[in-house]
């Protein structure tokens, strides 16, 4: 058996580190054409299969997630719930876009999902009609303007963007990453005017 020096371990870890920790940093625009728009220039369909214009939250501090109902992480709407009645008075909202991308876990109606959402989890924050979070043909505008201004796209259900009141991407997290965890409550008071 041959051993491995601990500088180079040491390096292995640091490169390791580095490269998780990419996954928490503010974002980064891939393409300037990106960061030009902001989220406040798209229209999305609502739960209720209205036009929903995301300019209704210029001002406001979001978290865009991708939700699914039949996830390990479902239960992560708890925590997106607290989110909301922690600072919705301040000017924040959680904005959640099922999907069905993800191990076919969001196969439901979006009456059934609206349903499960409230009966569930009594979820408060706006829901939006199922889109195609993945890079493809079918991809929803938002979230290929998501992935090419932060370079990231969720990986599974539950990503999470936070999205500042000038409408640009501030961070990303993975589905591994509660809405209660730390980085996220400190991103979100940072962005949100003291209160």
């Amino acid at each position: 058996m041959r051993l491995v020096p601990r500088s180079v371990l040491a390096s292995l870890a640091g490169l390791f580190a580095s490269s998780c920790n990419g996954m928490f940093e503010k974002t980064t625009a891939t393409k300037p054409e990106a960061r030009a728009q902001t989220l406040h220039a798209f229209q999305v369909e609502g739960i209720d299969g209205r036009p929903r214009d995301l300019a209704a939250w210029k001002g406001k501090v979001v978290l865009v997630v991708n939700t699914a109902s039949e996830c390990g992480f479902t239960s992560q709407y708890e925590g997106l719930q607290k989110l909301q009645e922690r600072y919705g008075a301040r000017g924040f909202d959680v904005l959640a876009f099922p999907s069905n991308d993800f191990g076919g876990q969001e196969p439901g109606t979006s009456a059934q999902i609206a349903q499960f959402c409230s009966t569930s989890f009594g979820t408060t924050f706006p829901l939006f009609a199922k889109v195609a979070v993945k890079s493809g043909t079918d991809q929803a505008p938002l979230y290929r303007w998501l992935g090419e201004s932060t370079g990231k796209l969720p990986g599974w259900n539950f990503g999470k963007y936070l999205i500042g009141k000038d409408g640009q991407p501030i961070a990303f997290w993975p589905s591994t990453t509660k809405p209660e965890d730390g980085a996220i409550t400190s991103a979100i008071e940072q962005a949100l005017p003291a209160g």
